[in-house]
């Protein structure tokens, strides 16, 4: 099984950035974890702050990956054309955020990307991403 991890905006900063929300592993660390603990998926990375290269990820990896997993950070809250990407693409995508959005600011309560995503996994941290290729597995 193929399985893409697209990050969006300021998940390059894991590790570093507001740690009492993020925690203080960084991405790349726990990607390494990830690929351990999962020895049978080809696991693929993309990270970007820029919302039409994220597109440009999801397009790419919609038609080449058996699934993909999708933080896309701020971009959840705002992005059309990523929910239409989302749309567009024959790849399952389930949505993970690190945080549990609905404990933190109102704006962040309402995702324009959840309706096209067959899942949402919110608030466990890191192993939201993990809980992610383990439903993928189970499918």
């Amino acid at each position: 099984m193929k399985i893409q991890i697209i990050n969006g905006p300021n998940l390059n900063l894991l590790g570093t950035r507001e740690k009492s929300i993020y925690g203080g592993q960084s991405f790349e660390g726990y990607l390494a974890l990830l690929v351990k603990r999962f020895p049978s998926v080809d696991i693929g990375y993309y990270q970007s702050n820029v919302e039409g290269e994220i597109i440009n990820a999801l397009h790419q990896a919609g038609a080449s990956c058996d699934a993909i997993v999708l933080n896309a950070g701020a971009y959840t809250h705002s992005s059309i054309a990523i929910h239409d990407a989302i749309a567009a693409i024959p790849a399952k995508v389930v949505e993970v955020h690190i945080s549990n959005l609905y404990a933190r600011e109102e704006f962040r309560h309402k995702s324009l990307i959840t309706s096209k995503c067959v899942g949402l996994i919110s608030g466990f941290g890191l192993e939201g991403y993990a809980m992610a290729i383990q439903y993928f597995l189970a499918q």
